[in-house]
């Protein structure tokens, strides 16, 4: 069975897109630490980032460097900050995070609560910066 994030790569599941190309996939978190929290997936199901090939992996960074850049402009901050995590689903990815702090990076902190039209808002802020 696809992951989540394979149906969303499918459009069985909607998201915020925010680039893509024909290896991977940009898109909103839903559970945004910070407006722009972006999530960067490779279009090919892997569960563990490090069972992606080697150039593989250094594509997915490269394409990561382009999303932060447009989060950069998008959402002015000191810098944005990349976590890999990788145990709430079993789909490979990057956490793009505009910081302020290293606090802006702590998982444990509260999720933003946006609205539809706000996550549109940061979307198309990030589509256009890229």
């Amino acid at each position: 069975m696809a992951t989540l994030f394979s149906r969303i790569v499918a459009g069985e599941i909607p998201c915020y897109k925010v680039a893509e190309n024909e290896r991977f996939f940009a898109f909103l978190d839903i559970n945004p630490l910070v407006k722009g929290h972006t999530l960067v997936i490779p279009k090919r199901e892997v569960d563990y980032i490090f069972d992606l090939e080697d150039e593989e992996l250094a594509a997915l960074h490269v394409f990561a460097k382009q999303v932060a850049l447009a989060i950069g402009k998008a959402f002015p901050c000191r810098k944005v900050g990349m976590a890999v995590l990788g145990l709430e689903v079993p789909h490979a990815h990057i956490h793009l995070i505009p910081m302020q702090s290293e606090k802006d990076m702590l998982f444990s902190n509260p999720k933003l609560q946006l609205s539809a039209e706000e996550f549109a808002e940061v979307a198309e802020a990030i589509r256009n910066a890229f």
